[in-house]
């Protein structure tokens, strides 16, 4: 049964009364996408606007406000990674980040595959030593990564300008692609050098080639014009469509995304079309091509928009011949391996949901598992951290993180039964329950979450289990409900490795959050319990530095810029922080 309120489905259209009347008289087959949500619609809401443009962004942004049951929704929208060269710096870097802006540095990906990007960057940072710190100040002496050969050490004026320059636009030119450029570059520099009996200075231009010829041999360039394009792919497969996008950036393919839409309401183009709008936004703009496999209906609508976005033009071509058209049929091909992939996965899951459901003898088909744990150091900082699994695959936008509001003392029994009962009521009220909860612990958990699912009816409802290493030799052990003994599964069991695997993520969830108080305490009270520093001044320097983890790693030059702070005072600081006045240079 739907929720009050829940918003079905999203549309635009020119004209309102002839689309409304196509729905109201629609005589499709019953069990049909369109014909099954007219069933659940009670009502119609309208909101008009001045242009088609306005009706475009309103549209995709309801979309993504509501996610509605019948619409185009994006499950896996996260930002790849890119890599960001600091061009408006005097002295730029090399950085990665998930953000593209429109303020004058230069960006490059994004990057699906992370090994892909570490290898570049670890290509640039080995080749072209460029600045590491964040903030650039003069120091006396260089730091650290200097004497390591990792940095150039502009901050001590140890190089020119115009050699760092120059070694940033050789960073540029091969995230551009165009490597064969840079080699061609540094061979005649090598050779020159030789000529003149600089053999040190040939040496390094020699193993710059080397390493630029070994890192990029194996690249596909796919394209001769180094323009960036994204190439949609679909496929369509009885009720169901793959979409694949391919990243072409400076000619280079740099990776891929695909979605499954199980089964979306509308025809291809209107599909296409949600995607795009709903792929894009002012954090993710599009590149200055975008190859589709057919013209689509509102294609200068989505121009413009996109232009929008991206503050230039954007293209959007249906090629029919030659490269393009050759990128376009591998687009499509990964579209369609999309369902293929799906139906592996969909068989693994089946034959391991079975497994699980015999072995613990569940109820409840496992489709959704929940796992908790606890952490906390002599009960402070306490934190409850929920993960969820479903059908096989982490879940991370159902993660959750409790803070422990009615124990500050060591009670892991207690601080379980308040989550536990946190977690109930919550579920119960929004009618999102697992099929599973798994406890990390033994008997003495698992007691706690029966009491706990008793009181709000839901033993019935929700099974039940715990894992514990009780002793090292015995090896994992699983409690179920009612049963005296533990379960014992072979240590190479699917089942177990699976359950294992949950557990093991919550534990690291909880880890990391308590991690982050227990630090986020200990730094600010130290930062508290320095001498000389006042609310006014402590204040100012987490301004001017950004918090107490910088504060901690700043050196007494830096300290001492802080307005207010000056060097007796920073080296007071520093001592305090440190043990020690060497944070100079």
């Amino acid at each position: 049964m739907l929720a009050k309120k829940q918003v079905l489905y999203v549309g635009k259209a020119r004209d309102l009364r002839k689309r409304l009347s196509q729905y109201a008289h629609f005589s499709g087959p019953v069990h049909s996408k369109t014909a099954v949500m007219l069933s659940h619609v009670q009502r119609v809401e309208t909101i008009l606007t001045t242009t088609e443009k306005e009706a475009l962004i309103l549209e995709a942004s309801l979309i993504k406000q509501h996610r509605p049951r019948y619409n185009v929704i994006l499950r896996d929208d996260k930002n790849y990674p890119l890599i960001m060269v600091t061009t408006r710096d005097p002295w730029p870097r090399v950085v990665v980040t998930r953000k593209r802006l429109r303020d004058g540095n230069r960006y490059f990906g994004p990057y699906s595959s992370g090994t892909a990007m570490r290898a570049t960057l670890s290509l640039l940072y080995a080749q072209f030593p460029l600045r590491r710190c964040k903030i650039m100040r003069e120091r006396t002496r260089p730091c650290l990564n200097y004497q390591m050969g990792r940095c150039l050490a502009p901050c001590a004026g140890l190089v020119d300008a115009a050699e760092y320059q120059r070694m940033v636009r050789d960073v540029l030119l091969i995230l551009e692609g165009k490597v064969s450029e840079v080699v061609r570059e540094l061979t005649a520099k090598m050779e020159q050098a030789a000529e003149h009996l600089a053999f040190e200075k040939a040496a390094l231009y020699r193993d710059q080639i080397k390493g630029l010829t070994r890192t990029t041999e194996h690249q596909a360039i796919v394209a001769e014009h180094h323009l960036d394009q994204d190439v949609f792919g679909l496929h369509r497969q009885d009720a169901s469509v793959g979409v694949a996008l391919l990243f072409v950036r400076g000619g280079m393919i740099t990776g891929a995304q695909s979605f499954f839409l199980a089964d979306p309401l509308g025809e291809d183009d209107s599909l296409l079309a949600q995607t795009i709008l709903q792929y894009y936004s002012a954090e993710r703009q599009p590149p200055r091509e975008l190859l589709l496999p057919f013209v689509l209906e509102d294609e200068a609508l989505i121009s413009e928009r996109l232009a929008e976005l991206r503050e230039g033009p954007v293209a959007l071509l249906a090629p029919q011949r030659g490269k393009r058209m050759q990128l376009m049929q591998m687009a499509e091909a990964n579209a369609a391996q999309v369902f293929s992939e799906l139906a592996k996965k969909e068989q693994s899951w089946e034959t391991l949901a079975t497994a699980l459901q015999a072995k613990l003898r569940l109820a409840n088909r496992p489709e959704t598992i929940e796992c908790l744990d606890i952490s906390n150091l002599q009960g402070k900082q306490a934190v409850g951290s929920l993960v969820c699994f479903v059908q096989g695959d982490k879940a991370a936008k159902l993660y959750r993180h409790y803070r422990i509001k009615s124990q500050d003392t060591p009670d892991d029994y207690a601080m379980m039964r308040e989550v536990l009962e946190r977690r109930m009521a919550k579920g119960i009220e929004t009618d999102n329950l697992p099929d599973v909860l798994l406890l990390d612990g033994g008997k003495g958990q698992l007691q706690v979450a029966v009491d706990v699912l008793s009181r709000f009816d839901l033993l019935q409802r929700i099974d039940l289990a715990s894992i514990a290493k009780e002793k090292e030799e015995e090896g994992e052990k699983l409690f179920r409900p009612g049963r005296k003994n533990p379960i014992l599964l072979p240590a190479h069991s699917p089942v177990l490795l699976y359950l294992m695997r949950i557990r093991d993520e919550a534990h690291r969830f909880g880890i990391t959050f308590h991690r982050r108080l227990r630090g986020k305490a200990q730094l600010q009270s130290q930062l508290d319990e320095i001498e000389g520093i006042g609310p006014k001044r402590k204040q100012v320097l987490l301004q001017t530095l950004g918090s107490v983890k910088r504060v901690t790693e700043a050196g007494v030059d830096e300290l001492a810029a802080v307005p207010g702070i000056g060097p007796e005072l920073a080296r007071l600081i520093y001592r305090q922080l440190h043990g020690d006045d060497h944070g100079t240079g």
